[in-house]
């Protein structure tokens, strides 16, 4: 994870800062953060993200393919 050494701060002319440059990997974090947390408010979703988290079996994804048609 990236520190807070990493950001870069835009400032306007009057030196107060209005932006923040954050580095591309963070931002992947950020955002996935996010989205997780925005998932978790549902609770059907929450109950499928557990769900999917517990299970161990799978299919490759060239059967997913396969089977979708791609």
């Amino acid at each position: 994870m990236s520190t807070q050494t990493d950001l870069q701060y835009v400032s306007n002319r009057e030196g107060e800062p209005v932006a923040v440059i954050v580095p591309i990997d963070l931002w992947h974090e950020i955002e996935s953060a996010r989205e997780t947390a925005y998932l978790l408010q549902s609770d059907a979703m929450k109950r499928r993200l557990l769900d999917a988290k517990e299970r161990s079996e799978g299919i490759s994804i060239e059967e997913a393919r396969e089977k979708l048609g791609i």
